[in-house]
């Protein structure tokens, strides 16, 4: 006998609730873990720019830990190891306000940093000395000239690769399932798991993830073309 679709089975109460709450959870982590991480970017690539030895040398290293070990091993290290180096009150404090969420944050984070400080960082080579000059004839120090000439040049020039690390984020967030975070993925193998309809409710997860993706890239497009310089 053939195997009979049905995908009210896994889009009805209380199913859908759950996929809505996961999705939410998703596009959450995924904005937080971006905000976080084009921070630390920015002053990774500060630091690396700095012409202070010391600092190249830490962001070449940090640059070259994260990107060289899985993002799954991150986020265990972050949520298993990392609370154990903090005090007592901190920890109790994670515990009571979804440490789970938190943690996956800074993992998924501290290492697309790395990568989004590289994608910045290619930007920076495009961009011509006189641009540094400019900032000392205004009389700006180095940090002024980056943060008002120089980095938002290089962010512009940098818009896809950006795009792409902000969709590689959002795809990663599934491995916050890991820890225990209800996000989209997490959500969809408690419902597999509740009404045994594998085929139809990863079908449905898989075509949420691939409109998000889309919307993504389509935004992304739209703002690279926004930031485009007319031709002449």
């Amino acid at each position: 006998m053939g195997y009979s679709l049905d995908f009210a089975a896994v889009l009805g109460a209380p199913h859908l609730g759950w996929l809505l709450d996961g999705l939410i959870l998703t596009v959450e982590l995924t904005i937080a873990s971006w905000i976080l991480a084009f921070a630390v970017a920015i002053i990774l690539v500060l630091l690396r720019n700095s012409n202070f030895k010391p600092a190249e040398w830490f962001v070449s290293a940090y640059v070259e830990v994260q990107q060289n070990i899985p993002l799954l091993v991150h986020v265990l290290f972050w949520y298993f190891a990392m609370p154990e180096l903090l005090p007592e009150p901190a920890r109790i404090w994670l515990n009571e306000h979804n440490s789970e969420f938190i943690l996956a944050m800074f993992g998924l984070s501290f290492c697309m940093a790395a990568y989004i400080s590289e994608a910045i960082r290619s930007g920076l080579r495009a961009i011509p000395r006189t641009q540094y000059e400019a900032g000392r004839v205004l009389g700006f120090g180095y940090l002024r000239t980056m943060r008002y000439i120089v980095i938002p040049q290089a962010v512009r020039i940098a818009i896809p690769p950006l795009v792409n690390y902000a969709l590689l984020l959002f795809k990663n967030t599934s491995i916050a399932m890991a820890i225990g975070v209800h996000e989209l993925t997490y959500q969809t193998r408690q419902i597999e798991s509740d009404t045994f309809r594998t085929f139809e409710i990863f079908a449905v997860s898989t075509v949420i993830y691939l409109v998000i993706s889309f919307l993504i890239m389509a935004a992304g497009s739209l703002y690279e073309n926004h930031q485009a310089i007319p031709s002449k």
